[in-house]
């Protein structure tokens, strides 16, 4: 069975070290971060499960690396960790789509608790798709390529194929540019300014035979960005 994977951003070893121990034992696979920057970094690049944030960081701290994890990656849980006085803060992560917290000195146990109830609630993240139908034919991601019912095949480059896989493993729910770049090209979207997925759609569609004007498998959702289809007029 996979290990469920934890990021833990904390700056002090000492507490680090102890709470990678302790995921470790629990049968979590921990990644390490011990500064913000790091630590933003991995949030938006590494295939984790939960993150596990302190707000009090050296370089981008807690509540940046929180806001930016948000916008690229919606879904993702996030548990922060705070010192026993800063209520504010706490309240300031709530809003900011936290998903709980925990008050430091904290128990292991209470730790894992707490681990344990935020995956509960969180949503699985999406297996990857061997294949996906689409109107005339079918996309096997193995090979990147398209077999059209009328014998014909189309090539897909590797972010095309890594594109459409993605969007039809989140059907029904609409995907960010912003995300797509965290995820797929890892890239930190503040950091770049492109119309990359944007050309990478419009091939893809060409691919998909997939009308630009009236597309029905990668979907156009004015102000949010793409969303799988599935052939639905």
């Amino acid at each position: 069975m996979t290990r469920r994977q934890i990021l833990v951003v904390e700056d002090d070893a000492a507490i680090r070290t102890g709470i990678v121990d302790a995921l470790e034992f629990a049968g979590y696979q921990p990644i390490e971060a011990g500064d913000g920057d790091a630590g933003l970094e991995k949030a938006l690049r590494d295939d984790c499960d939960l993150i596990l944030l302190d707000l009090v960081l050296p370089g981008t701290d807690g509540l940046e690396i929180l806001r930016r994890t948000r916008a690229a990656r919606p879904t993702m849980p996030v548990i922060i960790l705070t010192a026993k006085g800063d209520e504010s803060d706490r309240v300031t992560g709530l809003r900011l789509g936290a998903d709980d917290y925990v008050v430091k000195p904290f128990s292991v146990q209470e730790l894992l608790a707490r681990i344990q109830a935020v995956l509960r609630r969180s949503p699985e993240r999406p297996k990857a798709l061997p294949a996906v139908d689409v109107p005339g034919g079918r996309v096997d991601f193995e090979r990147r390529e398209v077999r059209f019912t009328d014998g014909q095949r189309r090539e897909l480059s590797e972010k095309e194929a890594d594109l459409l896989q993605y969007l039809a493993g989140h059907a029904g729910r609409a995907i960010s540019r912003d995300e797509i770049l965290s995820r797929l090209w890892h890239i930190s979207p503040d950091h770049v300014r492109t119309r990359t997925i944007d050309m990478h759609v419009t091939r893809l569609r060409e691919k998909l035979r997939d009308d630009p004007a009236a597309p029905r498998v990668v979907v156009t959702v004015r102000g949010k960005g793409y969303m799988f289809g599935e052939g639905e007029s």
